[in-house]
């Protein structure tokens, strides 16, 4: 595969904050990455430093082999969607997508006119005065129109409502597939996405945690459920990334991939085996990663005393 971005050792500090803490990765060419993770995670940071709307305190950015930052040769090659995109006040969508087909050399205007039309967007109102879902469809239509060679979602779907994310969805997949290019999707609907994403980017605390092929990440973990005592028997050794009890049942979340043998072991007990959704395993590993840190200050902080 050939990487498109390559960021080494990349920090982003506000003053007393550490945004994004010494982050490298990869991102390959035609490929739908999710870069997912809570809210002040430094996803928004990772995305605006690669797309040379911020500056890294330190490391370095690669995009097509170069510095992104007044790079036109670079820049052109972009699309960066955000929710929190600004327009002029007396700027209708058309005035928009015009400018997006003067700015991107890929822009399909066919595909725009069906989105218009799929996501119903009013093209006499003015942007400043279309709802929130509306705005987004506007964001929405330009990044998949675009078909720039990169294109960044910075979440700004979740105004729509189910079935306008739904199109959103099926459009992206379809256009991929006829016209690829490599899509970095942040969002919080991590279920709804994870059948798009072929690998995927967790950042928490301004530090990467998972960098996975989305398939490989689905295998990584497994809820054991029963009795309690047949399940801490099990899981005996293993990384538990959460627990749940009730009474004298526990359900279990352990990392790690089960073998035909540790499956033949849960039946014998038995034991129930359920599967992790991306969206659990994300939420659990995050919940994990955080409760590791907190008790290692604690520890820190107990052999300073």
């Amino acid at each position: 595969m050939t990487a498109v971005i390559e960021v080494t050792n990349l920090t982003k500090r506000y003053r007393e904050t550490l945004a994004v803490d010494d982050v490298s990765f990869a991102i390959e060419k035609d490929t739908i990455y999710g870069l997912l993770g809570r809210n002040g995670a430094g996803k928004t940071t990772v995305m605006s430093i690669l797309t040379a709307q911020n500056f890294a305190t330190s490391g370095d950015v690669r995009v097509f082999g170069e510095d992104p930052y007044e790079n036109a040769h670079v820049l052109g090659r972009m699309c960066f969607v955000r929710e929190s995109q600004k327009y002029p006040d007396d700027a209708l969508p058309r005035h928009a997508f015009e400018m997006a087909r003067l700015f991107f050399p890929n822009w399909s205007q066919e595909l725009a006119e069906r989105l218009i039309a799929e996501l119903q967007l009013p093209m006499k109102r003015r942007i400043k005065k279309l709802s929130r879902g509306q705005l987004s469809a506007v964001g929405v239509i330009i990044g998949l129109a675009s078909r720039a060679e990169i294109t960044f979602f910075d979440e700004p779907y979740l105004g729509l409502d189910a079935v306008a994310r739904q199109i959103f969805y099926d459009r992206l997949l379809e256009d991929y597939t006829e016209h690829p290019r490599t899509v970095i999707l942040s969002s919080h609907l991590i279920d709804e996405v994870s059948n798009l994403i072929e690998r995927v980017l967790v950042i928490d605390g301004g530090r990467i945690i998972m960098d996975e092929e989305t398939d490989a990440v689905r295998d990584r973990a497994a809820n054991i459920v029963g009795d309690a005592a047949a399940v801490d028997a099990f899981v005996a050794g293993r990384e538990v990334i959460h627990r749940e009890s009730l009474g004298h049942v526990a359900s279990v979340t352990v990392l790690g991939t089960l073998t035909a043998a540790d499956r033949e072991r849960l039946a014998s007990a038995g034991l129930d085996v359920a599967p992790v959704s991306l969206q659990q395993l994300i939420v659990r590993v995050t919940q994990h990663a955080a409760e590791a840190s907190t008790n290692a200050s604690t520890l820190d902080e107990g052999a300073l005393r």
